[in-house]
């Protein structure tokens, strides 16, 4: 049995546990029983429809319906910036941090962070990424840097989730080498600025 299958399988058995509550001659007190056998579960995690229907969380597509839908080509570009401090942001152009090249660091913190999105947000799927591209801009009047990252898969679902997880670890990791002489950093305007592919057709942020 598979890790995935063998997780799926281990949640539907602790959402079925927790969410039997204990007999009770009163349906109020029934009810209020099921509550907090909810309660529990959401403390414990996410667990998945099917187990007693609790409905708290669910993977939308099960594996074997994913299997059957259209093969597209994906393609997603996102935009995030970080600003900072003028002595800062000279210190990442000239690479005369501290930790070392700040925006090399990044650069692969963003790539891996995009290969390890579903083992980050719980019920996105494992993809099959073809390509992370990320680019670094100076904005020196606004004393920031921007990062879009580019993220492409081919199967049947998009990699919006990827990009964006690409690009704010990819500003994290730049926060993380320059707190030191910078604490006032602050990330912001995450957006996605282009999509391709897929059934919904293409988009572009006007």
């Amino acid at each position: 049995m598979g890790r995935t299958k063998l997780t799926l399988l281990l949640w539907c058995v602790l959402a079925s546990v927790l969410c039997a509550p204990a007999p009770a001659a009163d349906p109020a007190e029934s009810l209020a029983e099921e509550m907090k056998a909810l309660d529990k579960v959401a403390w414990y995690g996410v667990y998945f429809q099917g187990a007693r229907k609790c409905g708290y969380a669910k993977i939308v597509v099960d594996s074997d319906t994913l299997d059957e839908r259209p093969v597209y080509k994906f393609q997603m570009l996102m935009d995030v910036r970080i600003r900072m401090g003028a002595a800062t942001l000279r210190r990442v152009v000239e690479g005369s941090a501290k930790k070392g090249d700040v925006l090399g660091v990044a650069r692969i913190a963003a790539i891996q962070a995009a290969k390890k999105t579903s083992e980050l947000i719980p019920l996105c799927h494992p993809l099959a990424i073809t390509r992370v591209a990320v680019d670094f801009s100076i904005d020196e009047v606004a004393t920031a840097i921007e990062c879009r990252a580019t993220v492409e898969t081919r199967g049947p679902t998009g990699v919006e989730m990827e990009a964006l997880t690409a690009v704010q670890i990819g500003l994290l990791t730049i926060y993380d080498m320059c707190k030191a002489v910078d604490r006032g950093m602050v990330i912001e305007s995450v957006r996605l600025l282009q999509k391709r592919g897929g059934n919904s057709g293409d988009w572009v942020a006007a």
